[in-house]
Formats: C-alpha cells, sequence, structure tokens
C-alpha cells in the first residue's frame, strides 16, 4: 500500500455533535446581539420612570419676625416695717469650775452665781436666749474610764444653752481640752444629766446661753 492511500484513510472528519455545539453557541451569541441593539419602546421607558420616582423639591418659607417683648417695669419693693429693739444689759461674772469629788460627783454651790439680763425697755425677750452665767443645780461628772488608762487629763469649756426648767438643750464645744475623748465624754455628761438654775429677767425664767467649763483632773482619782 502506498503512501497516499495511507494519508487518506487516516484524514480527521469533523463530528456532528461537535458541529451542533458549535452552532447553538453561535445562534445564541447573535440572538443576545440582536436584542441588546434593539430600541427601548415608550411602554417600558414608563416602567422604568415608575420604578425610580423623581423626588421633588420643596422650599421652605422663612419664619415669621416675632413681635418685641414689651419692656419689663420693676417695680420697688415695699419696706418691711421697722421693729422696734430690746437692748440687754447683763453682768457677766465668772462661772464657777466644777470640782469632781472622789466618788464623781461635784458639789452644788451654796449661792446661785446668776447675774440674770435687766431689759430697759418693753416686755421681756422669751424667744432669744440671753447670755448668763448660770449656778449648778447638779453636776455629776465621771472620769472616761479609757481616759484613765491612757493618763489624759484636761479642761473642756463649754457653751451650753439652758432652757426655762434650767435643762440642757444643746452643749457645743467652745474650746476644747486637746483630746477628743475628754471633749466628748464633756458634752454628753452635760448634756444628759446636768441642770443648772435657769436665767431670770424681770423674775420670769428664759432660756440662756452659758459657758461652763468641765476640768477631768487625775489628781482627784
Amino acid at each position: 500500500m502506498s503512501s497516499e492511500s495511507l494519508a487518506v484513510a487516516h484524514r480527521v472528519h469533523p463530528e456532528p455533535a461537535r458541529i451542533a455545539a458549535l452552532s447553538a453557541a453561535i445562534a445564541l451569541n447573535l440572538a443576545v446581539i440582536v436584542i441588546a441593539s434593539r430600541p427601548i419602546t415608550p411602554a417600558q421607558l414608563s416602567v422604568a420612570r415608575q420604578l425610580t420616582p423623581v423626588q421633588l423639591i420643596h422650599f421652605i418659607d422663612p419664619p415669621a419676625v416675632l413681635p418685641a417683648p414689651p419692656p419689663v417695669v420693676l417695680k420697688p419693693l415695699p419696706h418691711p416695717p421697722t421693729l422696734a429693739t430690746t437692748h440687754l444689759h447683763q453682768t457677766p461674772t465668772a462661772a464657777p469650775v466644777p470640782v469632781p469629788s472622789s466618788d464623781g460627783q461635784i458639789a452644788m454651790p451654796t449661792q446661785p452665781t446668776l447675774t440674770p439680763a435687766v431689759l430697759t425697755h418693753g416686755d421681756p425677750v422669751t424667744a432669744a436666749p440671753v447670755e448668763a452665767s448660770l449656778a449648778y443645780r447638779l453636776a455629776p461628772l465621771q472620769f472616761p474610764v479609757q481616759a484613765l488608762r491612757e493618763r489624759i487629763h484636761g479642761t473642756v469649756l463649754l457653751r451650753v444653752l439652758v432652757d426655762e426648767t434650767g435643762k440642757p438643750l444643746d452643749v457645743v464645744v467652745e474650746h476644747g481640752s486637746g483630746y477628743g475623748l475628754l471633749d466628748r465624754s464633756a458634752r454628753e455628761q452635760v448634756l444628759a444629766g446636768w441642770r443648772f438654775q435657769p436665767a431670770m429677767v424681770q423674775g420670769k425664767p428664759v432660756r440662756a446661753w452659758a459657758r461652763v467649763p468641765v476640768s477631768f483632773d487625775l489628781r482627784e482619782q
């Protein structure tokens, strides 16, 4: 067999399936090109406009000019009535210094050291307390146990508000002893158990402030 006959025998022929696939692909591409090149119809354009509505611009009117407020007229305040002042004249005397006994009690003075305030005019003042030196009716004093253990001592000067019956209403430490323990003990004991001779104004008991020294002395223990 010659070489020409062998070449003819092995020539490749295209398959029908491949030809059909290529034809289908070409036809599909032509269809897409035709569809894409078609002009848009008015119906399609109206649908597109309905899908993307255009927002309208609304202009806001400027606010109206408000009228100016009326001027404020200031009126003078009425003057309060003038109250008559009452002057007190009093003779300060030294308050007695309580000295505790061996059992912790303080002896009551035999004579009151109160010097009552005297009014120059008008009725006696009952609302505002006066300043006075008051005698003691009852002045029990106990040395704090902790102070004895720590060997601390001193004198506390208290400012005591006494009512018309001689009972302390308020106690303020005016000058401390240098030890908070002694200051607190003196204030609590005076407020709880001490009693005084009330201050007298024109024969009537009144409230009064008095300075009361409380001494804690280790030599008496």
